[in-house]
């Protein structure tokens, strides 16, 4: 059925689908809620979806590279329950998005946002997982970069008409299979000819692109892996496996995970002796 778009557009609240409670289009708080500040300078404020892993993985990397000043409190955001659209969040990252970061080492607090942003602010900050070398940290940036415009087609676009739209429509998953597939080729090629995002290095440029990418071929989100054929990108896999198997993204995929298994989650982090001192007592008293 064909859809003529009215000459005005507006704000249908029951448009439905997975989101539908917390999508909205303003900005800008809707309660009074401060955020909770802990014991370390970093205080992040996330919850463990895709971007929200990007950094508490880069954080535990950074911490397994000894660099101890690193250590931060995590604090959940529950979105379903829209607690990005409190005033303490919004004043973290006027977009409502997580995850975003504060950084009380700085003369006064300072506040990052967008994933990527956040990535390459505790990159120079530690000096860490950043090339130093000009070429080579033009390609890291080059390919940051390229996750941040191209997650969008695969979260907002085939994610969500995909596995979350209230109705199936064959235009729209169509449209955004084929990007998606396109992307995957993309990584595919390169990682032919590289290790590494950026070479021989492991640096932020796969920290951004393996909780999206990585956990897509590995079926981890949309459940699209044998739709999408993601088997057949033999070096996305191959560069995914090597990833999972480190022990600080290992961790960073449990920090502020509320959902799966209970042995998967740590609702909060505040120490690293959190990953060893957690109960289901502790998870269920986080909920």
């Amino acid at each position: 059925m064909s859809y003529t778009p009215p000459k005005v557009w507006k704000w249908n609240k029951e448009s439905g689908g997975r989101f539908a409670s917390i999508n909205r289009p303003i900005a800008g708080p809707t309660h009074d809620k401060e955020l909770p500040i802990g014991k370390h300078p970093l205080q992040l404020y996330s919850l463990a979806t895709p971007n929200g892993v990007k950094v508490t993985v880069m954080l535990e990397e950074l911490l397994a590279l000894g660099h101890k000043d690193a250590e931060y409190d995590a604090w959940l955001i529950k979105i379903g329950d829209g607690d990005q659209f409190g005033s303490g969040f919004v004043a973290a990252n006027p977009n409502s998005k997580i995850p975003a970061l504060v950084d009380h080492s700085t003369p006064s607090p300072t506040r990052v946002f967008e994933s990527g942003a956040i990535l390459l602010y505790l990159a120079e900050k530690f000096g860490a997982f950043l090339p130093s070398d000009h070429a080579k940290r033009t390609e890291c940036l080059s390919w940051l970069f390229w996750q941040m415009g191209s997650a969008p087609y695969l979260g907002g676009g085939f994610g969500h008409f995909y596995a979350y739209a209230p109705e199936k429509f064959e235009y729209p998953i169509d449209r955004f299979a084929m990007e998606v597939k396109r992307q995957l080729d993309v990584l595919d090629r390169h990682l032919a000819d590289n290790q590494y995002m950026a070479g021989e290095d492991y640096t932020i440029a796969d920290m951004a692109i393996w909780p999206w990418y990585g956990a897509l071929v590995s079926n981890l989100v949309y459940s699209a892996a044998e739709f999408l054929e993601a088997d057949t990108y033999t070096h996305v896999n191959r560069w995914t496996k090597q990833i999972a198997e480190r022990d600080a993204v290992k961790r960073g995929r449990m920090v502020n995970r509320a959902f799966g298994e209970p042995e998967t989650q740590l609702h909060e982090r505040h120490d690293a002796g959190d990953f060893e001192t957690r109960t289901q007592d502790k998870l269920e008293a986080a909920e």
